[in-house]
């Protein structure tokens, strides 16, 4: 698909959503929409609410925000119909489309970071930015992100996995079990959630039973992960799709004990030292490590990949790869970028026309075939 020549590209950015990560979402959608140049594109903002509803205005961001009148919002959805590539609005009898040329999710989290939304985009065989629906469900998924990245020979740090129904039927069993095999302290997190949702840091049997016990309550799945002692938080930002590139890395310095979810976003105390301070080769090989992390996976367009990086002998950890990262005013994807030398509104270009890429190049593939005999119809 390629840009129309009498008109704007038409960009469905889409936020919201039901997740933990709504809030985060909001704000990520905001930055984006304010940053795509309106010479270049028609911005179309495309919000669903915590409920799950699908609604359309010029005053989207602003309603999910304030959270209200939401009810008076009008109600445009996409339709998993490849022929139309439209948001369709319903009022009484009458049906109402708006053409969309390219999607923009950031949905972070459960149904929009997963693979889910990404389906729809390809029933409604629509352009869309970032990865696609196995590359969503696996980065999604903490526990089979781990287990292909070893696979791969990536440096990842030792983990046990539970179910959230074990874990609160019988949740000495499972600190049992992960004292077997862990030392303290241990990072608890629900399989399924970012932005730090629901994560707990571990350094004792109590502690590992309230962390046990809040992440079974945001996934079906919890994981534990061993603690890399005097780690630095390091991140690298990727972009591409064949040929992905890596940024310079960056060093999260938190506010906390580690990087959660207030430290994130709430308190305002983080900060980022941006490039990080290492050895060149140190470096060299995170983004290294960082490209191969996005190809095993299958990634498209963006992802961040997060690493540990011991003090003392800079032993590199991959932590975990977010497919659609924070993209909020402090958010460290384009930050990263930035300091490599692609602006935030030169990389919403580039992920555009990396989306418009990827839809021509999968369109090469047949998607019928004929038999030699009609056998089906008797």
């Amino acid at each position: 698909m390629t840009n129309p020549a009498d008109r704007k590209l038409r960009v469905g950015v889409i936020f919201g959503g039901r997740s933990g990560e709504h809030e985060v979402s909001l704000v990520s959608a905001t930055s984006i929409i304010n940053a795509l140049d309106k010479t270049k594109y028609d911005v179309v903002p495309i919000g669903i609410t915590k409920e799950g509803r699908w609604i359309s205005s010029q005053e989207s961001l602003q309603l999910l925000k304030s959270k209200e009148g939401l009810e008076r919002a009008p109600e445009r959805f996409l339709v998993p119909e490849p022929t139309r590539q439209s948001l369709v609005s319903l009022s009484g009898d009458t049906r109402t489309e708006m053409k969309l040329d390219v999607v923009f999710p950031v949905v972070h989290g459960t149904f929009g970071e997963d693979g889910t939304l990404q389906g729809l985009l390809e029933l409604a065989n629509l352009p869309y930015v970032g990865a696609g629906v196995l590359a969503s469900a696996v980065g999604m998924d903490k526990i089979v992100q781990k287990q292909l990245h070893k696979q791969a020979g990536l440096p990842i740090v030792k983990y046990s996995w539970f179910l959230s129904a074990h874990c609160r039927a019988n949740p000495k069993r499972v600190a049992v079990a992960v004292e077997k095999t862990l030392r303290y302290p241990v990072f608890v997190k629900p399989a399924n959630t970012g932005s730090s949702v629901g994560i707990s840091k571990a350094h004792d049997r109590r502690e590992l039973l309230a962390a046990v016990e809040l992440a079974a309550e945001y996934d079906r799945k919890v994981i534990v992960e061993q603690g890399v002692r005097n780690a630095r938080e390091i991140e690298v930002s990727v972009l591409g799709n064949d040929e992905p590139i890596a940024s310079v890395p960056g060093e999260i310095i938190p506010s906390s004990e580690f990087y959660d979810y207030d430290a994130k976003y709430v308190d305002g105390k983080s900060r980022a030292e941006i490039p990080a301070k290492m050895p060149k080769e140190t470096a060299r090989q995170l983004r290294q490590l960082a490209v191969k992390a996005f190809t095993t996976l299958d990634c498209a367009g963006m992802a961040r990949v997060d690493f540990f990086v011991t003090k003392k002998s800079n032993r590199i950890f991959l932590n975990e790869i977010n497919t659609i990262p924070g993209f909020t005013s402090i958010s460290m994807y384009p930050k990263l970028w930035e300091v490599s030398g692609i602006s935030y509104s030169q990389l919403l270009d580039r992920l555009i026309q990396l989306a418009l890429d990827r839809y021509e190049e999968n369109g090469k593939s047949r998607t019928t075939y004929r038999p030699r005999e009609e056998w089906y119809i008797s």
